[in-house]
């Protein structure tokens, strides 16, 4: 399997390796060089997704990238001794890099993954959508479990964003005693339902997703004699498609 490079990986190999990195200059030498070759090289294989900058920042990026590979590629031609790589608007090229790369992301949502506009709140949104997007990534991946359960989460956020944001919530004649964030996934489903905020087969989708989300706790699997499989991580896909669908 393939291994992924994120951002914070490369923040902590400069950390760990070039702690005398505040000088302009950046030296170039023996001892050096190795290090500057793998910083560049691991920038090059971070998933394009996670470079979430652009103008300046990005600029500042491949001007870092370049500015390594040229002053390597010089003291490879010198031969020996060391040479100073000029630092980029006054500071060193190691620090412009770090900066950069410290306002990426590790993860992001993939580009099929719902967009969810229906939800004003963008951290909300997007923690929900990054949820959906492991979840199916996982199912492609053969992690039956991770997608099950991932997928049951974001059928519990989604749901408990609904039943809060409907107006007639407060008015609703029977509903589980307490605030609805100490609500359980099956009090989110019954609500929703009450509320016509999802469809009938959306409901059946959900509960099933419940419980297969339970799974994951080993004395339940034993007694019920099932596990996490391919078909309820589907399911529980397809109920998280299905209330996206309904909300909408």
């Amino acid at each position: 399997m393939a291994r992924r490079v994120v951002p914070s990986q490369i923040v902590a190999l400069i950390d760990q390796n070039f702690t005398g990195a505040q000088s302009p200059s950046l030296g170039v030498n023996h001892a050096s060089v190795a290090s500057l070759t793998a910083v560049v090289r691991l920038i090059d294989e971070v998933p394009s997704e996670l470079l979430t900058i652009s103008g300046r920042d990005y600029s500042d990026l491949i001007r870092g990238i370049e500015a390594i590979r040229n002053s390597v590629a010089f003291w490879q031609h010198k031969g020996s001794g060391e040479i100073g790589a000029a630092p980029i608007d006054g500071k060193n090229i190691l620090v412009v890099l770090r900066t950069v790369l410290a306002k990426c992301p590790d993860q992001t949502p993939s580009a099929a993954t719902a967009e969810l506009a229906f939800i004003a709140d963008d951290a909300l949104r997007d923690s929900v959508r990054l949820d959906i997007s492991t979840a199916t990534s996982a199912l492609h991946n053969g992690e039956w479990k991770a997608a099950t359960v991932l997928a049951g989460a974001a059928a519990e956020a989604l749901l408990l964003w609904a039943v809060t944001a409907a107006p007639g919530l407060t008015t609703l004649a029977q509903k589980p005693k307490g605030p609805p964030e100490d609500w359980g996934l099956s009090d989110y489903i019954a609500v929703a339902m009450s509320l016509n905020l999802i469809k009938n087969n959306t409901e059946k989708l959900a509960i099933l997703a419940k419980n297969f989300r339970n799974l994951i706790h080993p004395g339940r699997a034993r007694r019920l004699g099932e596990v996490c499989d391919r078909a309820t991580a589907l399911t529980a896909l397809a109920a998280v498609e299905c209330i996206v669908r309904d909300l909408s």
